[in-house]
């Protein structure tokens, strides 16, 4: 916190440089960052609501659009995505600040996961459009967004301290994370309700997977209209593995953190 807060102004700089960067050389510029995910979320609609009729239960119910339930689950999923790619590997990522500048290594998970966040509230915003678009009412429920936001950077900021350290040492963690992001994808809730899972023992272990948390917490504000904290199973999970991960990222950053540089 302290590395992060004194180098606050060299971080959001790079991180709006990361932000231009993407971008550069693009004719349609900042649209990609809309382009793809509203291509993904297309896909996923037209299997799932269409193809398999999986929303039309809830239609006919009177409940919100299945769109709006999806969306609110893949949009945050986005996030997620990206730093469990790049957001992992970021020493390889930036090898300048850590070989040619003196820059504080947590810093530079910060950088990219600044970056992703700005992208992030973007779609955010675009969320907040199809919800209005779904004829949706703007209600206590949506205040806790922000906060679900700030846990989700946090959380992942301190995820990728710890494992670009980790894989900067070895490459091994970098393909075991890419390939775990596909069995992550599909057994986290992203497109299924885990609470509707029938096995109580399953459902259990799925609320200590920080994917579920926050891709359950999202619907519940935009969708279901409860809040996060009401389910204390799933925040008491949470709570033990953003615990467990900050110990794990604090033992590495301190065993690690003169190694990263030698090796790079």
């Amino acid at each position: 916190m302290k590395d992060n807060w004194e180098w606050r102004k060299q971080i959001a700089r790079l991180a709006l440089f990361e932000l231009v960067k993407k971008s550069r050389g693009a004719v349609l510029s900042w649209s990609w960052f809309f382009i793809k995910p509203a291509m993904y979320i297309f896909c996923f609609w037209f299997a799932l609501d269409i193809g398999l009729r999986v929303g039309s239960g809830a239609a006919d119910a009177g409940a919100p659009p299945y769109i709006l339930w999806l969306c609110a689950g893949l949009i945050p999923w986005f996030f997620m995505q990206d730093m469990l790619g790049a957001g992992i590997d970021v020493m390889h990522r930036y090898p300048y600040l850590v070989n040619k500048i003196k820059f504080p290594l947590s810093g530079i998970s910060t950088i990219y996961t600044g970056a992703t966040m700005l992208v992030q509230l973007m779609l955010m915003v675009a969320l907040f459009v199809i919800y209005a678009a779904c004829g949706m009412q703007f209600d206590a429920y949506l205040l806790q967004v922000p906060i679900l936001l700030l846990l989700m950077f946090v959380f992942w900021d301190i995820v990728s301290i710890m494992f670009s350290q980790l894989s900067a040492i070895s490459k091994d963690v970098k393909n075991l994370m890419n390939a775990m992001s596909t069995p992550f994808f599909w057994l986290s809730g992203v497109i299924f309700d885990v609470k509707s899972v029938p096995v109580d023992w399953i459902q259990t272990i799925l609320y200590f997977n920080p994917i579920t948390f926050f891709v359950t917490s999202f619907r519940g504000a935009f969708y279901d209209k409860v809040w996060f904290w009401e389910d204390p199973t799933l925040c008491a999970g949470f709570a033990l593995v953003f615990a467990v991960t900050l110990v794990l990222a604090l033992f590495v950053y301190k065993k690690f953190n003169e190694e990263v540089a030698d090796v790079l």
